[in-house]
C-alpha cells in the first residue's frame, strides 16, 4: 500500500503558508535543495505537478491547492493524536528544605534553568538548620531535604558530596590570635557544634561574639570585623576567604545529602536533585 510522508506534507503546507522554498526551508532548517527534493518525492508519488515554475518562484498550482487541504487536515489529525498521549505539564508546588548557606550561594544557579523546565511548577524553598529540616515535624512538609550531616553518622539520605569544612573570614580584617572571636549559627547548627568541639581540645581562647542562623547576617558580621566563622567549603560566598592558621584546628569533613520525600512531583523532585548534584559536583 502507498503511503505519504507527513515530513514530505509539513513541507509542502510551509512552502505554501510562507511562500516559496527559500523561506520554508529557513523555518524548517533545510536547504533549498532539499525542500526541492521533497516536493519532487511527493509529485512522483502522485504521479501530477503541484508547483508551476514562473520565471524564479514556484507558484502552487491546481493540484497543488487539492492536496493543500487534505494535507492540512492530515497533519492536523497526526498532530491531534499525538496531544492526546502527550503527558499534562507538570503544575503545583515543590518544596525544598535546604541550609541557608547553600540557599544563598547554590539556588541561584539552578532557579532559572528549572523554572523553563517547569514553567507551572513554582518553587517554594525553606531555608534553616539541617536539624530543623530533618526534625519529624517537618517529614511531610516538603518534597526535597538538603541537609548536613557529620561523617560517622549513618543515614538514608543520598550522599552527593563528603566536604571539607573550613575556617572563613575577611582576609582584610585579620583575627586576633589571643582571643578568637566566633560569628555563628544558633544551638543545633552541625559547623557551630564541631567548631566548638575542635576548640575545646584546644588552648587558644575564644569567644562566640555574635549568632545568626543566615548566612547574609553571618556574612555581614564578619565584613564588620567581628570575628570568623566555619562553612562547607562548596558554600563559602565570594564575599569571604578561606583562614587558613596553624592556631586554628582542622575541622574534619562534613557530608551534604538529600533526602527524597514522597512528593506529588516526582519527575520535578528528581530532576531539582540532578541539578543540586551537577552543580556541587563541578
Amino acid at each position: 500500500m502507498k503511503q505519504l510522508s507527513l515530513d514530505n506534507l509539513r513541507t509542502f503546507v510551509t512552502v505554501i503558508d510562507l511562500g516559496g522554498y527559500a523561506k520554508a526551508g529557513e523555518k524548517i532548517g533545510r536547504s533549498q535543495p532539499a525542500i526541492s527534493l521533497q516536493i519532487k518525492k511527493l509529485e512522483e508519488q502522485l504521479a501530477t505537478r503541484l508547483f508551476d515554475k514562473v520565471g524564479q518562484r514556484h507558484q502552487v498550482n491546481h493540484e497543488g491547492l487539492k492536496l493543500y487541504k487534505s494535507a492540512q487536515q492530515l497533519l492536523a489529525l497526526n498532530d491531534e493524536i499525538f496531544n492526546q498521549f502527550q503527558p499534562a505539564p507538570l503544575k503545583g508546588r515543590l518544596r525544598l528544605g535546604i541550609p541557608s548557606e547553600f540557599a544563598t550561594t547554590l539556588l541561584p544557579s539552578i532557579i532559572g534553568e528549572f523554572s523553563q523546565l517547569y514553567p507551572n511548577v513554582s518553587l517554594e524553598v525553606t531555608s534553616a538548620l539541617s536539624k530543623s529540616l530533618l526534625s519529624k515535624d517537618n517529614n511531610s512538609g516538603f518534597d526535597l531535604v538538603m541537609a548536613l550531616l557529620d561523617p560517622e553518622k549513618s543515614t538514608e539520605g543520598q550522599l552527593i558530596l563528603n566536604d571539607d569544612l573550613v575556617w572563613v573570614g575577611d582576609k582584610n580584617r585579620p583575627f586576633s590570635q589571643d582571643s578568637l572571636s566566633l560569628v555563628l549559627a544558633p544551638d543545633g547548627c552541625v559547623y557551630r557544634s564541631r567548631v566548638i568541639s575542635k576548640l575545646k581540645m584546644q588552648t587558644l581562647k575564644w569567644r562566640i561574639s555574635y549568632t545568626n542562623a543566615d548566612l547574609t547576617g553571618i556574612t555581614a558580621a564578619i565584613k564588620q570585623g567581628m570575628g570568623i566563622s566555619a562553612l562547607a567549603k562548596s558554600s563559602v560566598p565570594p564575599q569571604l576567604d578561606i583562614v587558613e592558621h596553624p592556631n586554628l584546628p582542622a575541622l574534619g569533613r562534613i557530608k551534604i545529602c538529600l533526602f527524597h520525600k514522597e512528593s506529588q512531583h516526582p519527575q520535578a523532585r528528581a530532576k531539582l536533585a540532578e541539578f543540586i548534584q551537577s552543580r556541587l559536583a563541578g
